[in-house]
């Protein structure tokens, strides 16, 4: 399976998150086979072990099931997103379509059905790397449809009204999650100069206005909507 590499060439560094433990564990062996081509550096079977996992690593390409043991892998895309050199692949036993082009929408660069050869994994995960699309031409048609018609009616973005209810200080903390990752509430805290029983307070708050119910939905929110980007700090409404 393996094939020749140029000298010095890094290898395609690859995470895999699904929940099932016999396509973990295939997935891992695949591609482990592929040295010094490609690597395993992360797996994890939910959004919140992934989520953890990209504190510490930096993966080329993302293997994605959309079904995380009831969780919706499209909710993790922005998260694994938030690095410009990382490309997810989805890899899924999903047919409906409308589904699939969601996941396109948000930002996949590819979509695989489980029942894929070994060889069409691979060479997704390949071409995924190098920049290319891996999709058939209907789904693209439909995906650059549905594109030119959002464009064309300037749909208004419906959380804008909540977004919009956020002080200074609570956009400061989304801000500071999303550029901390993986911080802890007491660490955030010490680098606000508030306690963390103020911290918690600012948290309910920002999880009341925008519906939320925990940071991890929060920092996929945040980063779904680029508020960790230091022109979103500025409100109207002030502190």
């Amino acid at each position: 399976m393996n094939q020749n590499t140029q000298p010095n060439t890094p290898p395609i560094r690859v995470m895999i998150v699904d929940d099932h433990p016999t396509m973990l564990w295939g997935l891992e062996k695949l591609i482990s086979s592929e040295r010094p081509r490609m690597e395993v550096v992360s797996t994890a079977s939910n959004a919140e072990e992934a989520f953890t996992q990209l504190r510490s690593v930096v993966p080329d390409v993302v293997l994605l099931d959309l079904d995380l043991d009831g969780q919706n892998g499209l909710d993790l895309l922005p998260a694994l997103l938030v690095n410009p050199t990382t490309r997810v692949l989805i890899l899924t036993g999903e047919r409906q379509q409308s589904v699939l082009d969601q996941a396109v929408q948000k930002g996949a660069r590819g979509i695989l059905q489980k029942n894929a050869s070994a060889q069409q994994v691979l060479k997704a995960i390949q071409k995924t790397h190098e920049g290319e699309l891996w999709l058939d031409r209907s789904t693209v048609g439909r995906v650059f449809s549905e594109f030119r018609e959002s464009t064309a009616t300037e749909k208004s973005d419906p959380d804008a009204e909540m977004r919009s209810s956020l002080t200074g200080r609570e956009r400061k903390i989304i801000h500071m999650i999303v550029e901390g990752q993986g911080a802890t509430n007491n660490e955030l805290a010490e680098r606000l100069f508030i306690s963390p029983h103020t911290l918690r307070n600012h948290l309910t708050s920002i999880y009341s206005k925008l519906n939320l119910g925990n940071r991890l939905e929060l920092y996929v929110y945040a980063v779904k909507h680029q508020m960790g980007s230091e022109k979103n700090l500025k409100t109207p409404s002030g502190y």
